[in-house]
């Protein structure tokens, strides 16, 4: 029995070794926190560039500040929901360089539910602005045709706690995509 014991544990030690650590990081809001795993493995220039922000704390002024529903967007034939949150400002004193765009058909990272990726204007012009996806939204993704240049977004991880306060967010009240008052995010901090 203490052979067996033994086997069980070496066993589960060498598994728990060879499993690769992602990240984890909080986001602290006045509506709850959401604990999001990112993945360096496959998107490794935009996770070092968010956890660059989180590190440094550049997103201490962070809020959620859009809401996208099905039904506040009313120009687009292609609908998406998401909550969108950063420092609000493209020309931010706190704001980084942009950062080179990693495709979802580069690192497999899918627009799926609860996703997190970064926002964007052209590709390559990515900073700090985020959002996360309710329900999949395969139109962000590359080949999907929410932007015209066909690249979509670079996604990097995944909400794994709190898709609760995700909802009350994008529940919130709104003047169209914007929220009002908009939701702040208290502190952002990796989780150890």
């Amino acid at each position: 029995m203490k052979k067996l014991f033994l086997s069980f544990t070496f066993l589960t030690l060498l598994i728990a070794g060879c499993s690769s650590h992602n990240p984890q990081i909080l986001i602290k809001t006045e509506l709850g926190i959401i604990t999001v795993e990112l993945h360096p493995d496959k998107a490794p220039i935009t996770v070092a560039n968010f956890l660059k922000y989180i590190k440094e704390q550049r997103l201490d002024s962070a809020t959620f500040y859009r809401t996208v529903t099905m039904y506040n967007q009313p120009g687009n034939n292609i609908k998406i929901e998401v909550i969108q949150g950063g420092l609000y400002d493209d020309n931010h004193p706190k704001a980084l360089p942009p950062i080179k765009h990693e495709t979802t058909q580069t690192t497999g990272i899918l627009h799926k539910d609860g996703v997190i990726s970064m926002a964007r204007n052209e590709p390559c012009t990515a900073t700090c602005e985020f959002f996360i996806c309710i329900g999949d939204q395969p139109s962000l993704d590359y080949g999907g045709n929410r932007n015209a240049d066909g690249q979509g977004f670079a996604a990097f991880g995944k909400v794994i706690k709190g898709m609760d306060v995700v909802h009350k967010i994008q529940h919130s009240p709104a003047e169209g995509q914007w929220l009002k008052p908009r939701i702040k995010i208290l502190d952002m901090e990796l989780k150890e």
